[in-house]
């Protein structure tokens, strides 16, 4: 009997990890709970209400399901992986605790002024009196945050005055992010290139997986209001192997360490949002799980099976894996297709799609995000819709050219994307 896989989540990640499980060998079921219109595809989708733990662990049990994956956030601060762990059952990712590192950005920015992580200074504020108090303090440009989670939208890079406001109204009146914005930090603004490393650890042993650029702000030229990503590439042309050697000697490693010494070692998938500085790396947040659209780009590029890598973290034997983890040569990028009215709460869903079919006939693959299948076939679900990703080995100006072409297949009312994702990453790489 082969291995039935369940993974956790409905977004463009888990349709990227289904299709990453379905790549391993000896893997004879695929669950995504609740899944989308595209993962229906790959695997079974499971419906999961109230973010019922109970009721995966007996899910779980009833489907013979050898191996649990959690793709967002949110289950990891629900606590499932301790619920799993309590019950003997297999799952990738790290406990409610360890997880921290991600739900509150105010534990991060201690965990690493502790352990001398290089990051920004911060201030944490209650309320907006203290909120416009720090920005005094730290003056313009600034960074404004939520505390908690808040699926990529409640981070506010300032300006000017009235972006303050802008963040403010959303954090304090509005309660955009509800109990996430309870408490804010204001941060320095950190200036430098932005890139994203992900590793798999079991605590101790450490795998990097490829660099990747994620290009979060809605519009060309990275403006526009934040969202969960636009985009993505991989790897970073311009990162060299000195810059990795560096980040996990000064940011990977003494955090890890830090997580332990403080009771809450870490295993499972970390990943740094960093700012490559004159001074060197610094940190500018960690999520405990893969990114979103990140997953999009990494994942293909990783060479060893895929679900003999996440057992190999979570038995503890990861310094067992042997030989060429990822692909060396080749390069990744996708574009993220988002609904009209994105990122805010006014988008417009339920829009027929066309063109899939069309832009995988390029060669490409379509991760789903935010679709559904209705009675008139696909249609919009969500504020992100779908993540077209090329890859292959070919220069990553080869392979952006290769997505856009495939891009421009598909349709539905309100779309939108950015046209310039990887480009900043082309211009530094040339110079």
């Amino acid at each position: 009997m082969g291995k039935r896989i369940l993974i956790i989540g409905n977004g463009a990640r888990e349709h990227a990890l289904a299709w990453a499980v379905a790549q391993s060998h000896d893997v004879e079921k695929i669950f995504v709970m609740p899944g989308n219109g595209g993962t229906a595809g790959i695997a079974q989708n499971i419906s999961i209400e109230n973010h019922d733990i109970d009721r995966v662990i007996n899910f779980v049990r009833e489907a013979g399901v050898t191996f649990t994956i959690v793709g967002p956030e949110d289950w990891l601060e629900w606590g499932i992986v301790d619920e799993f762990q309590a019950r003997d059952l297999p799952i990738f990712g790290p406990t409610r605790e360890a997880a921290r590192i991600e739900t509150s950005k105010g534990y991060a920015k201690f965990l690493m002024h502790k352990f001398a992580v290089p990051t920004g200074e911060f201030m944490f504020c209650k309320d907006a009196n203290e909120l416009l108090f720090a920005v005094t303090n730290f003056g313009f440009p600034c960074v404004i945050k939520a505390d908690g989670l808040a699926r990529g939208k409640g981070v506010f890079v300032c300006h000017e005055i009235k972006e303050v406001d802008r963040a403010v109204e959303g954090i304090f009146v509005q309660k955009q992010f509800g109990r996430a914005g309870d408490l804010a930090l204001v941060e320095e603004f950190i200036p430098g290139e932005e890139v994203s490393i992900h590793v798999l650890t079991d605590g101790t042993n450490v795998v990097f997986l490829p660099s990747s650029q994620d290009h979060k702000p809605l519009r060309e030229n990275d403006e526009g209001p934040n969202t969960g990503g636009m985009g993505a590439i991989a790897p970073v042309p311009w990162l060299t192997q000195e810059h990795l050697k560096t980040i996990e000697e000064t940011i990977i490693r003494p955090t890890l360490d830090g997580l332990s010494a403080e009771g809450r070692p870490f295993t499972g998938c970390l990943y740094a949002g960093l700012k490559m500085t004159d001074e060197g790396p610094r940190v500018l947040e960690f999520n405990a799980r893969f990114g979103d659209p990140e997953a999009c780009v990494i994942l293909p590029l990783i060479k060893h099976d895929f679900i003999d890598l996440l057992e190999a973290v979570v038995n503890g034997r990861l310094n067992d894996i042997h030989g060429e983890i990822v692909q060396t040569d080749a390069t990744a990028a996708t574009i993220v297709l988002a609904s009209s009215g994105y990122p805010e709460e006014k988008m417009i869903t339920g829009m027929p799609l066309s063109g899939i079919e069309d832009a995988t006939a390029h060669g490409v693959r379509v991760f789903h995000a935010g679709t559904v299948q209705n009675d008139c076939g696909l249609a919009t679900s969500g504020g992100r819709v779908l993540d077209v990703t090329a890859w292959g080995q070919e220069p990553l100006a080869a392979t952006l050219a290769h997505v856009y072409d495939a891009v421009h297949c598909i349709s539905f009312e309100g779309m939108q994307f950015r046209r310039d994702i990887g480009a900043k990453a082309l211009r530094r790489s040339s110079l």
